[in-house]
């Protein structure tokens, strides 16, 4: 009874304490709210979060990450899940100071970039560095911004490359060095009419904020000057920018609240590959709003007048037509493409005189390297080519058509034994591809014939050259065809380190780095001299159109293995057949540059409806490729 008692006499005391604490509590909370809005008004930021009574927490709160709505612009769930980014060269270009090793675009020693053609730029660290391309090797490798500005002197007196972030407006300044007038630098804010996201986050992570810029706003018309920025996203300093001349009509200023990674938003439309959160309709404009290009990965159609790369990146409006290839394929420099206005501007363009443009370093560095290697384009000067001996009529045949004697220029015939059942590729310098079903280790018995055209008559422009050493693939298996790829070394020409004599009737065709070059339906061509239809052996070298298919699985189930495709006519009217094993399927871009796309492997019921024809994927094969032939020999790009 006395514990009875007790209960009661407690609990009313309960109640008397939190009936005369209550209003106390009240007032503190009411106080607190009108100290807040009186911040507000102060520094015109939005109101802030209502403070939690409870204990202060230690980390922040999670953030709910939102599933992105399968909209119209955003791709699919599957390729979000590969966490594709700026780095991955199976979708884009790396640039001139990275090289793509396994799909991913790694850092190069500075020493490996481009010497010609190339402008010096002073570092921060009162260094003279060659070129643009070896600062930005230099700050891929460490991650910090190394640049300071173009010049031909670099001395530790001088003036450097400053990025400012105003305190209380959150304007950005820079200070650039003065080239003409050395020691004197001159500070001015950044215009709006090029900013965005891509640039915030340049300026943010120059700042030590690793996922970059939250939001970004314009301050009032400032009287005075300012210039305009552009950035691609990849930079680690505005220096790496565009920097365009300096306006003087009253401009907005650009600002920039940086990404604070400890207070993230509640609630994230997209979740980058490096975490941060950005609103869904952020992704696919062709700006770099997360920081590692994330969010232009995996688009279906592109916003605000971005393009769409068959790959499904979506590239800048800016990228079209301006002599530098951004799309894998060059969609985006095609003539048939118009240029839009760039930027916010209400007249004219900005002008890029005072300032040496990166992005045409980049340009000019990517093309020595490029012109390193030609491949792809055949000769079209070649004429008159007389067989030698005499002359027979051609035969018309179903599924393919006679090429012309000089056509296809990288179409080669695998002699073995003075009988020919195999074609194969010319890649250039000493190297060819055939299937590895084609070949055995002894090259004794094998000799290459280049520009042939009738199976068994040479013409002016054959070259007959005899291997030196056979490669196959050590995976190949034979029973079931996996990795029916095999490489043939050409012997050298005595006391030269050519293998082939010129001949304008040869040309290299390209090797493919990555498999999202070409996709389903895109139009290939066939070339050979299997049967035909009718089973006969073609006796001129044939070729024909055929489509690429997918999910092949359908077709041969199990049998159908990794570095495997198909291509064809689902009808059954075109397929290359027996004695075409070997030989190139040849897909263009739209540049008109030619790839080798696959080597005929095998299939079932050659020419009959549902029975396409299976060919190794050469892009599958791109590093054991390299590996043996060297980057030059094999990719313009990436290396």
């Amino acid at each position: 009874m006395r514990s009875v008692g007790v209960s009661l006499l407690m609990l009313f005391l309960l109640i008397i304490h939190f009936e005369t604490s209550s209003p106390q509590e009240s007032e503190e909370t009411s106080d607190t709210e009108q100290h807040v809005q009186q911040f507000q008004q102060v520094h015109h930021w939005q109101k802030l979060p209502k403070p939690e009574p409870t204990t202060t927490k230690t980390t922040p709160e999670p953030t709910t990450t939102l599933a992105p709505e399968l909209d119209e612009f955003l791709g699919s769930p599957e390729c979000l899940e590969k966490k594709f980014t700026r780095a991955s060269c199976s979708l884009v270009f790396c640039p001139p100071w990275e090289r793509c090793i396994e799909g991913q675009c790694t850092c190069k020693p500075p020493y490996m970039c481009p010497v010609d053609n190339v402008t010096p730029v002073c570092g921060k660290d009162n260094r003279m560095y060659l070129s643009y391309c070896q600062v930005m090797a230099l700050s891929c490798r460490t991650k910090k911004s190394a640049m300071s500005h173009f010049a031909l002197n670099c001395l530790a007196a001088e003036p450097k490359f400053r990025t400012l972030i105003d305190p209380d407006t959150k304007g950005v300044k820079i200070v650039i060095p003065n080239v003409n007038n050395p020691g004197d630098g001159e500070g001015l804010p950044v215009c709006w009419e090029l900013w965005d996201m891509a640039a915030a986050n340049v300026v943010c992570k120059e700042h030590d904020k690793q996922l970059g810029a939250a939001t970004i706003h314009k301050l009032e018309q400032l009287p005075g000057s300012c210039v305009s920025v552009r950035c691609q996203g990849f930079e680690t300093s505005l220096s790496e920018c565009i920097i365009y001349d300096k306006t003087s009509n009253g401009s907005e200023v650009a600002t920039v609240t940086c990404y604070d990674k400890s207070n993230p938003p509640k609630e994230c439309g997209f979740r980058c590959v490096n975490n941060k959160c950005v609103s869904q309709k952020q992704t696919c404009d062709g700006v770099d709003d997360c920081g590692d290009r994330s969010d232009e990965m995996c688009c279906r159609k592109c916003r605000n007048n971005a393009f769409l790369c068959k790959t499904g990146v979506c590239v800048h409006k800016d990228a079209l037509r301006d002599n530098q290839m951004d799309c894998l394929d060059g969609a985006d420099e095609s003539p048939k493409h118009v240029v839009i206005q760039r930027g916010r501007f209400k007249g004219t363009s900005p002008t890029n005189s005072e300032n040496k443009s990166p992005r045409e370093e980049t340009r000019l560095s990517r093309e020595t390297l490029e012109m390193k290697l030609h491949c792809g384009i055949p000769n079209r000067t070649v004429e008159n080519v007389q067989e030698r001996g005499r002359s027979s009529r051609v035969k018309r045949v179903v599924g393919g058509i006679p090429a012309n004697p000089t056509q296809i220029q990288w179409q080669i015939a695998l002699e073995e034994n003075k009988k020919i059942d195999c074609g194969g590729a010319y890649i250039g310098g000493c190297w060819v591809i055939t299937a590895a079903h084609c070949v055995r280790p002894n090259p004794s018995p094998f000799r290459v014939k280049f520009s042939l055209w009738k199976k068994s008559r040479a013409q002016d422009t054959t070259d007959i050259v005899p291997v030196e050493e056979i490669r196959i693939h050590p995976k190949y298996n034979a029973s079931s065809y996996e990795n029916d790829i095999a490489l043939v070394k050409l012997e050298k020409l005595p006391f030269r380190e050519q293998c082939l004599e010129d001949n304008p009737a040869v040309s290299a065709v390209c090797v493919p780095w990555t498999t999202q070059l070409f996709k389903p339906n895109h139009t290939c061509s066939i070339s050979g001299w299997g049967r035909t239809a009718d089973g006969r052996s073609a006796q001129v070298l044939l070729w024909a159109n055929v489509s690429l298919i997918d999910n092949c699985q359908r077709f041969y189930k199990d049998r159908f293995k990794p570095g495997m495709m198909c291509a064809g006519d689902l009808a059954g009217s075109v397929d290359s057949c027996q004695g075409d094993s070997g030989g190139p399927l040849v897909c263009e871009d739209e540049l008109g540059v030619s790839y080798l796309w696959g080597i005929v492997s095998w299939g079932e019921r050659c020419g009959q409806p549902g029975f396409p024809g299976v060919y190794t994927q050469v892009a599958h094969y791109f590093e054991w490729i390299r590996l043996h032939t060297g980057w030059s020999a094999v990719t313009k790009y990436n290396s």
